[in-house]
């Protein structure tokens, strides 16, 4: 029966004569399912992906490609890197009769400062009086130090102004003054060093302590001795004659009261060292206490070795009853029993200066050139010395005695004792405690900033090979942790109608 809506068929002549096509009987064997042979024949699986392989090449390239790029850095930036162009630095010492500034060109290479004290690297300027003359108006004590920075900026170059620290350190002079005296002639200071150019903040113009001053003249001894960095027990002792103030550093045997104790870390030895400040002892403030005690006392000591020794004596011990340790040296002040070398610097040094003495000079050289010195006919000895003024040749006359009076008389070392040497430098590096400083602050600052690249320069080699198999072995074993991870496959269970994942090995 035709349906009504059918289209008519075509003529015979329109009607092609290939045969219906056969439909072949739906079989499941048309899927082509993949069977896991590992499965039952129930179940079909997903294709997992290719397994990683271990390829030794990987595991070795990376690592070696990085030790590679590291030392090439290492080598590049060494040679490259600010730190190893000129560098500046300077420290103003504000003595108690003149301010001296220090400017100090160095290096800095492989993290570690390298230090010329010579005259290729070390310039410095002296200006009368100290600052401690201000005392009266401090707010003028700054001018003092305008010709000093002056100095300084025609050394450095400008366009290093910013990059030069600039600090001043001022010591027993100031140390005599009220605090409030003392801040106020710091203050001044401080707003001609912010305007100066130079890299400077405000707490960098300071008084230091007498322990500090004597720890770094102890510092440049061992520096200069080429002590410092050694065996505690090889190093030099220092005793300074500054003009306000005595200084006495140097590793101790003894133990020492924790107010007289030092510990310094320098590279990788710790020094115990004993610094003490025994203000009121230097030359020019025993020489001012006695004049003033002769004058009170209508005496006249002038060309008496014997009676001026007695009397600088006399003010080294005042005090002594009030002595709280088991002895006391000077005064009421602790000080244990010298042993090994030592140099005594500064006044000790100009006084053996004025006396024509050798280095090598002991106690009794000295004090028999100021016995003689003192004992002379004073109108002889004026027109001899007709350029020094005559308060000048008594310091020297009193100078000579009391150098043996605080020696000998109070510290015990014998007249002949040749492990003393008078000097003011060696070779060429002058035995000044802002060196000292110097040294410690600029040894401080780039152990911080540089301290693993020392650390890696000092031993490269091994530290390159330590390095290198670190890495290595780091990148194996994340490799090796990566491949021996369990492998996880999905099928499809057809009898339980759903997924499940099972573990496999490799």
């Amino acid at each position: 029966m035709r349906r009504p809506n059918a289209r008519s068929p075509k003529p015979n002549s329109e009607i092609k004569s290939d045969p219906d096509p056969i439909m072949e009987p739906l079989s499941i064997k048309s899927f082509q399912f993949k069977q896991n042979p590992n499965s039952r024949s129930s179940s079909f699986s997903r294709i997992p992906k290719a397994q990683p392989k271990f390829n030794w090449v990987t595991v070795f390239f990376f690592p070696v490609a990085f030790v590679i790029v590291f030392y090439l850095s290492f080598v590049f930036l060494g040679q490259r890197t600010p730190e190893n162009g000129r560098k500046f630095g300077i420290i103003i010492d504000g003595g108690s009769t003149g301010s001296r500034i220090h400017v100090f060109e160095y290096k800095v290479e492989g993290g570690v400062p390298r230090f010329d004290f010579g005259p290729d690297g070390h310039s410095s300027m002296r200006v009368n009086p100290g600052l401690s003359a201000f005392e009266d108006n401090p707010e003028r004590a700054g001018e003092s130090l305008l010709e000093l920075l002056d100095f300084g900026k025609r050394i450095v170059p400008r366009e290093l102004w910013g990059d030069t620290e600039v600090r001043l350190m001022a010591t027993a002079g100031l140390r005599l003054l009220d605090l409030e005296v003392q801040n106020r002639i710091l203050e001044s200071c401080r707003r001609l060093m912010r305007s100066s150019g130079l890299k400077f903040r405000d707490d960098w113009a300071s008084v230091i302590t007498g322990s500090d001053e004597g720890l770094y003249a102890w510092v440049v001894a061992n520096y200069a001795l080429g002590t410092l960095g050694g065996d505690p027990h090889l190093t030099t002792g220092i005793i300074e004659l500054g003009g306000a103030s005595a200084q006495v550093t140097f590793a101790s045997r003894e133990s020492v009261p924790s107010e007289f104790s030092r510990s310094l870390n320098y590279g990788n030895v710790t020094y115990h060292l004993y610094s003490n400040s025994l203000l009121h002892f230097g030359q020019n403030v025993a020489f001012d206490t006695l004049k003033d005690l002769l004058v009170s006392s209508d005496i006249t000591l002038a060309g008496n070795f014997s009676e001026c020794r007695a009397a600088a004596l006399k003010l080294l011990q005042r005090g002594k009853e009030g002595c709280a340790y088991d002895h006391c040296s000077l005064g009421a002040t602790f000080m244990p029993k010298l042993h090994g070398r030592f140099l005594a610097t500064e006044n000790f040094f100009h006084t053996s200066q004025f006396f024509g003495l050798a280095s090598k000079a002991v106690l009794s050289d000295l004090m028999e050139a100021g016995q003689e010195f003192c004992e002379e006919n004073w109108p002889n000895i004026r027109k001899k010395y007709s350029s020094l003024a005559e308060e000048d040749l008594l310091h020297y006359c009193f100078s000579s005695a009391y150098i043996v009076a605080l020696l000998h008389d109070s510290l015990n070392i014998a007249l002949d004792d040749t492990s003393i040497g008078y000097t003011n430098q060696v070779e060429n590096v002058p035995l000044d405690w802002a060196l000292g400083a110097f040294i410690l602050q600029t040894t401080a600052i780039n152990e911080a900033n540089y301290g693993w690249i020392s650390l890696i320069s000092d031993n490269f080699p091994n530290s390159f090979l330590i390095m290198g198999a670190t890495i290595l072995l780091t990148f194996a074993a994340c490799y090796v942790s990566q491949w021996r991870k369990p492998y996880f496959k999905t099928i499809y269970d057809l009898e339980k109608g759903r997924y499940i994942i099972t573990r496999i090995n490799r």
